[in-house]
């Protein structure tokens, strides 16, 4: 039992600053953060993503000094997506398993610039396919799961052996997690860990992102036979097992904020490390609201990340991870 008013005076532990650090049940470091970075063609190329303000994409000789700067802030993670040219996309992705590609150009490179910085690559078909789907489709626009398993198998190999650390499966592929993990252990990629995005929402929020990869206006259709209905919440769980029972490192949760009730949900069920995406249309509307003059951008972003690690977040990749660690550093 609990002493009651005025013996316990909950303000008591709040009353000064060094009380409310010392009492403070969650704490939010930059080692909690991985930066999603998008990569494009050329050099000396910045092109910055008018649906994200303040996000570019970047060629790979330019994004090697972001790199740098992640890192001295104390940033662990960089997750790249490549602005795949619209001249090298096709019907069945094919770009994706080319070993000179452009996110295996820029692995490779990071890697030997900045070693100790890890690098999350995405696998899924939509930054290489005309159509803008995950995978291979057949006449009547559905993804065909198997056909596309396979070619997700190549791509994550493809990666692996440009230096990836961790390959995040983003395609919601049945499968798709015990078959690339079988792959990379038969590749002797024995510590190339998988993040799983295993709760992925066909949500409204992606929009910004599709702008940032090339994908806006060549969608065909929706993604809502593969992504999760976002009322949903035991799919997800289902969803989390398998890709755990097929040998899963961690996984991810997206997108972020909305669906916090997903992220505790899994931590409560599976103890394991879950990741959440703060996704672009979340930090549109945070830059919205701070346009407008309805925000503060330092105390915002800091309480909705905070907020993550509340949930049971082990990390967040969003956007303002290089602002953020500013801030934390400070």
């Amino acid at each position: 039992m609990h002493a009651a008013y005025p013996a316990l005076r909950l303000r008591r532990t709040r009353a000064a600053g060094w009380s409310r650090r010392l009492h403070a049940e969650h704490i939010l470091t930059p080692a909690d953060l991985i930066w999603p970075m998008f990569v494009t063609d050329g050099e000396q190329v910045e092109e910055p993503i008018a649906t994200l303000p303040g996000v570019s994409r970047w060629s790979i000789d330019l994004a090697l000094a972001r790199a740098k700067e992640a890192h001295d802030l104390g940033i662990p993670c960089l997750a790249l997506f490549p602005n795949t040219p619209r001249d090298r996309r096709s019907d069945d992705g094919a770009e994706a398993l080319n070993p000179d590609n452009l996110i295996c150009r820029a692995t490779r490179a990071i890697k030997d610039a900045v070693p100790d910085l890890g690098i999350l690559t995405d696998v899924a078909l939509d930054p290489y396919t005309a159509h803008g789907h995950d995978g291979v489709i057949d006449t009547a626009g559905y993804v065909r799961n198997d056909d596309t398993v396979e070619l997700l198998v190549g791509q994550s190999l493809n990666q692996a052996r440009a230096g990836a650390d961790i390959i995040a499966p983003s395609d919601m592929m049945d499968g798709r997690v015990g078959a690339i993990r079988a792959a990379l252990e038969r590749d002797a990629h024995v510590n190339v860990q998988i993040m799983a995005y295993a709760a992925k929402y066909a949500s409204a929020y992606y929009g910004p992102f599709r702008d940032a990869v090339g994908t806006r206006g060549l969608l065909k259709g929706d993604k809502t036979t593969y992504q999760m209905d976002p009322s949903n919440r035991e799919e997800a769980l289902r969803e989390v097992a398998l890709d755990l029972a097929e040998g899963a490192d961690s996984v991810m949760v997206k997108p972020g904020l909305p669906y916090l009730d997903i992220v505790r949900a899994v931590k409560d069920a599976f103890a394991v490390p879950v990741f959440a995406y703060q996704v672009s249309g979340e930090y549109a509307m945070i830059e919205a609201a701070v346009a407008a003059g309805a925000a503060d951008r330092d105390a915002m972003v800091l309480e909705t990340l905070l907020a993550f690690k509340r949930a049971g977040c082990a990390g967040v990749l969003t956007y303002h991870a290089v602002h953020a660690a500013r801030l934390l550093g400070a």
